[in-house]
């Protein structure tokens, strides 16, 4: 009788994105082509950063924290899916979805906070030019970016606290592809509203409140760039602020729709398909988006290469 009175289940098991064998194959391949260009974009985006002394400037440092924020956001969930596309029965431990929350909430909502500060950087760049090193100081960017990694911790204690003071007995099949709170919450066997009101409020926090800096910072961008008489200094401007403006839409568009509204008890196969859209097709299309729009990177990328062409030479 002992045994039936734990407040927790010893593991979940994931219905997955597929039950059909072909289909999961096909599956995998595409996930494991995604993953490999995630990670290696991202690890490029890293070691360009780090290697040309032409990217130590505020906007590469907050692309550098971002590419790593990707690089674990990634690493926390894909590869877990690919092992489970080859095998019938997906399984997690209790604990092992714990972790994994708390990983995926921690990277995700830094990444939150680090594209509001990458808006706020856009934004200082563009509309005071002139005071751009004076307000964007070495200790400044620091101070933004450990506040970013310190709102991403919070957020996922507070979270992954509320999801697992539930009691899970019983019922422990997850119509999902891997944890996260609002499809483990439909499994919880008590009342979830209290944990569902805190997930509402981090949600707020860190999706909606960055989101309106970002839209205040766009304001002001455009307004200014309206105002400028040089065609090619427009140009520049709205280069600079494209490939940011891409990513918090792709970003945080998913990232709304999955948390802030009412976790329905029936799970919708479309929830699915938006949490493949910010867990494995964004953090990819991050580097590419920063790297293909942006001269500066293509730049570092050819002098890399010419380097190791170079050193190749007898």
């Amino acid at each position: 009788m002992g045994e039936e009175n734990h407040t927790f289940v010893p593991e979940f098991i994931f219905l997955g994105l597929s039950q059909d064998l072909q289909t999961q194959i096909l599956l995998f391949i595409l996930f494991l082509i995604i993953y490999l260009l995630t990670v290696l974009g991202n690890l490029l985006i890293i070691i360009l950063i780090f290697m040309d002394s032409r990217l130590h400037t505020p906007m590469y440092f907050f692309l550098r924290n971002l590419s790593f924020a990707d690089l674990c956001f990634s690493t926390s969930i894909v590869p877990q899916v690919l092992a489970h596309f080859l095998v019938k029965r997906k399984t997690i431990s209790f604990f092992g979805c714990m972790t994994q929350i708390i990983v995926f909430l921690l990277v995700g909502c830094t990444e939150c906070a680090l594209l509001a500060v990458m808006s706020y950087d856009r934004y200082v760049a563009v509309c005071k030019p002139l005071r751009y090193s004076s307000i964007m100081t070495q200790q400044v960017c620091l101070q933004l970016a450990v506040g970013s990694w310190a709102s991403g911790a919070l957020v996922s204690l507070v979270d992954t606290t509320f999801t697992f003071q539930l009691p899970y007995q019983g019922q422990n099949i997850i119509n999902h592809y891997f944890c996260e709170p609002p499809a483990l919450l439909k499994l919880a066997s008590a009342d979830t509203y209290k944990t569902e009101m805190a997930i509402f409020a981090m949600g707020v926090a860190i999706l909606l409140a960055p989101v309106s800096l970002i839209l205040v910072s766009y304001w002001n961008i455009i307004s200014t760039v309206i105002q400028m008489q040089s065609g090619e200094g427009r140009l520049k401007a709205f280069s600079t602020c494209g490939s940011h403006l891409i990513v918090v839409v792709l970003f945080y568009g998913s990232g709304i729709f999955a948390y802030m509204r009412p976790n329905s008890k029936t799970p919708k196969e479309q929830d699915k398909m938006v949490s493949v859209f910010y867990t494995v097709v964004t953090p990819m299309l991050n580097p590419i988006i920063y790297s293909l729009r942006n001269k500066e990177v293509k730049g570092a990328l050819r002098k890399l290469a010419g380097r190791k062409s170079f050193s190749r030479r007898p």
